[in-house]
């Protein structure tokens, strides 16, 4: 397995629209490019995005603070499941998302790295700002 990605990003937009972006079905996939997207927004419930590519389980949500998610790569080996956790502060009238991601192949480090930032910092940016 791997080291941990961390990142913090301030977005121009209140925690709970930030909230509602990641965990609405039709605004995630509004905000990514229109691709099928199937997010329960429930503890315990299952999510698939980007047209089935990421796929997962809510393990834990504080509305408007914390979202907590088992996330995986439809590619990687069956059961493999990273832990995604995106803290929600607010920061003025903005949003300082803090995320720090955990238990993903090592190999995807790099990738999974940058492509946070343009599929979901960047679009969440333009989305709500």
């Amino acid at each position: 397995m791997s080291k941990t990605i961390h990142q913090e990003v301030v977005i121009s937009a209140a925690s709970n629209r930030i909230y509602e972006a990641l965990l609405d079905s039709k605004q995630f996939s509004e905000m990514t490019g229109g691709a099928p997207t199937d997010i329960s927004p429930e503890a315990g419930g299952t999510f698939s995005c980007f047209g089935g590519m990421i796929e997962g389980r809510n393990i834990e949500l504080v509305p408007g603070k914390r979202i907590v998610q088992a996330w995986r790569v439809k590619t990687w080996g069956e059961g493999q499941y990273s832990i995604a956790k995106f803290e929600l502060q607010k920061d003025g009238g903005k949003t300082k998302i803090i995320f720090d991601q955990i238990g993903f192949p090592e190999e995807e480090g790099s990738h999974l790295d940058a492509g946070w930032g343009q599929n979901y910092w960047n679009p969440l940016e333009k989305y709500l700002g």
